[in-house]
């Protein structure tokens, strides 16, 4: 038995409200997507690969384990806290970098690709919340007497392949705005934005209980 339309629909439409929500992974990407849609686009890929192992391991019912060992949960959380503290220092290094050379437009090193890919995985795959949440939010879609495994798994594909989808459009819309976003006045005020965005979040991320 396969999810219902009203079902699916719904379901989308729950997916655009979590997507829509800022979050680090948000922040990440419109950062990558500076230096070129091909970073940005990829560090999307990493994110939702992510998102699809999160909601792999809530089929399974492996999430509870995370939920239930306070160690584990608390080891994710901090992990979670550096990786976030690394990437705003080092969008705040950068921009530093630029102030420092005076340059009318921004030249950069372009991240490789699985440089960028890797930071959108890692970003998500240490995050505890994003565990949490697809084992709270998965299973309220799945229809009543429907396999519960392989309906899970299909969800959490939907909703991998639905972010693609919306976080490309950020991509895309940054990349229409590269002339201006690419001038190094603007480019060093949004990397110090981001980075300091992501450096609050991580120091947030690691007092939390």
């Amino acid at each position: 038995m396969t999810p219902m339309p009203t079902t699916l629909i719904a379901f989308l439409g729950a997916c655009t409200l979590v997507a829509a929500s800022p979050g680090p992974s948000t922040v990440l990407i419109i950062k990558q997507s500076l230096q070129s849609r091909r970073s940005g686009f990829l560090t999307v890929l990493g994110n939702e690969t992510g998102v699809f192992i999160w909601g792999l391991v809530a089929a399974f019912g492996l999430t509870a384990l995370l939920t239930a060992s306070e160690m584990a949960y608390d080891v994710i959380r901090v992990v979670g806290a550096v990786v976030l503290v690394g990437f705003g220092v080092q969008a705040l290094r950068q921009a530093r970098r630029a102030n420092g050379a005076g340059e009318t437009t921004w030249e950069s090193t372009p991240k490789s690709g699985w440089a960028s890919y890797r930071g959108g995985l890692l970003l998500n795959l240490a995050n505890p919340k994003a565990a949490v949440f697809a084992m709270s939010f998965l299973p309220q879609f799945v229809p009543q007497g429907a396999p519960h495994l392989p309906t899970m798994i299909g969800l959490a594909a939907l909703w991998a392949v639905y972010e693609v989808g919306y976080y490309g459009l950020y991509v895309w819309f940054v990349g229409r705005l590269r002339s201006v976003l690419s001038r190094a006045g603007v480019r060093r005020r949004l990397e110090q934005v981001s980075g300091g965005v992501l450096l609050l979040l991580g120091v947030r991320m690691a007092l939390e209980g």
